[in-house]
Formats: structure tokens, C-alpha cells, sequence
């Protein structure tokens, strides 16, 4: 193309400021990464999800499999264990930390009472490690769980189950598992 043909005014009307619209084609260098981005962009995608068969997917549940291999989770019940030695520890723990809240007999004053059958977050096993282990941040208990570890929040749970079962005369203690 000649000068002349490329800078031909395309005849609007419309002109804003002295600017004048041109009917200019595009660069062929541009043409070219335009048309190479898009054949870049088809092969790209089809190696991605069809030939490595990867996918955002697939990524976390490998990263998730790793996790697990590294931090294996336990169930509670490893750490509810109702026995006597148990339950003891876990008596001493609570009257370390938690009769402040709960009280020394356990029926309330800033927390709820635990030897009753209402229980706000639940009474069984698992739902009282959680209790412990997140807390309730609305109703002012702490996050113990980095505190005591689930080893002693399976003694406090012991000890709290005991405790509550004895009181409302029920024989089976044992935790409630998965």
C-alpha cells in the first residue's frame, strides 16, 4: 500500500476536536500475534486439560492428599478415652482452666451448666471436643485447642461426660464415635 491509500479520511461526518477518523488496516505484525495468541491459546488448552490432564480440581486434591500424608487427621475418639486415669486428668485441667466460666460444680455462671441435658453446641463426645477445641467466640469462650492440645481436651471431655452422666444417672459413658 501506498501512503496516500492508507491515510484516506473515511468521509463521517462526525469529527471531534480536529481529529479525524482513517480507514487504516491493522499492523501486519499485530495480525500476526493476534492469530499466533489464538492458536497459542486452543493448544495450550488442549495440552492442559486432555494431554497433562491437569485441572484447579485435580491440583487441590492432590495438595489435599499431601496434607493428609503429612498431618494425618484423628478421630476424637483416639482422644476421648473414658477411664478413671483419664477422667482424673481431665478433672484437673477443668478446675484449672474452667471454673471460671462454668463454675466449680459445673452448673454455670458465666458459661452454661454441663450436668444438665440441655446442652447449647451439643453433648456428645465429638461435639464437646469441638466445643473446646474452636470455641464459641459470640458467648466469650476461648479457642482452646492450641491451649491444651487434644490430648488434655479429650481428659476435659472425659471428665465432663462423666460428670454430667453421673449426674443424670446414665450408665454408658462411652463416647460417641464416628
Amino acid at each position: 500500500m501506498t501512503p496516500k491509500s492508507r491515510d484516506q479520511v473515511m468521509g463521517h461526518a462526525d469529527e471531534a476536536d480536529g481529529i479525524e477518523e482513517y480507514d487504516n488496516p491493522l499492523p501486519d505484525w499485530w495480525v500476526g500475534m493476534f492469530i499466533f495468541t489464538i492458536i497459542w491459546a486452543v493448544a495450550y488448552a488442549g495440552w492442559y486439560h486432555f494431554i497433562a490432564h491437569n485441572s484447579p480440581q485435580r491440583a487441590l486434591a492432590a495438595e489435599m492428599t499431601d496434607a493428609r500424608k503429612r498431618w494425618p487427621e484423628t478421630g476424637i475418639e483416639a482422644h476421648v478415652v473414658m477411664s478413671s486415669q483419664a477422667i482424673e486428668r481431665g478433672e484437673v485441667v477443668f478446675k484449672a482452666n474452667c471454673t471460671a466460666c462454668h463454675g466449680a460444680d459445673m452448673k454455670g455462671g458465666i458459661g452454661p451448666n454441663l450436668l444438665d441435658e440441655v446442652w447449647i453446641h451439643g453433648g456428645k463426645a465429638e461435639e464437646i471436643v469441638h466445643t473446646i477445641t474452636t470455641g464459641v467466640s459470640a458467648k466469650g469462650m476461648p479457642t482452646w485447642g492450641p491451649v491444651l492440645g487434644p490430648e488434655k481436651i479429650g481428659q476435659v471431655a472425659a471428665y465432663i461426660l462423666s460428670r454430667n452422666h453421673a449426674t443424670l444417672g446414665i450408665a454408658d459413658v462411652a463416647p460417641t464415635s464416628h
